[in-house]
């Protein structure tokens, strides 16, 4: 089981995660939420900030508040953050897919 933390954004999220029975798909809304749920929950093996505007602020508040986070992975196209993994897609779904590809690769 594949655990990722989705930031932002609002995807179909129980749509994408069907298509893969081993994935589980966790949506956190804002920084607030998304360390709630990476403190009460260690398995997340990946976070996906979908937060376009927030992005930089969102990596730097979990690094900050977790040193040893999961991969923190963003929509190529935004401004490059240090230590995140852009991916090359707009749609969420198609976003996942390379998540899982990169996580597995």
């Amino acid at each position: 089981m594949i655990t990722v933390l989705v930031v932002g954004g609002s995807p179909d999220l129980e749509g994408i995660a069907g298509r893969n029975p081993s994935l589980e798909l966790l949506a956190a809304h804002g920084l607030e939420d998304a360390l709630e749920k990476l403190g009460r929950n260690r398995r997340i093996d990946a976070v996906l900030v979908l937060e376009r505007e927030a992005a930089a602020s969102i990596v730097e508040g979990i690094r900050e508040d977790n040193p040893a986070h999961p991969p923190i992975f963003l929509v190529r196209g935004e401004p490059p953050v240090p230590g995140t993994r852009a991916l090359a897609a707009d749609e969420p779904g198609r976003l996942i897919d390379l998540l899982l590809a990169d996580l597995e690769g």
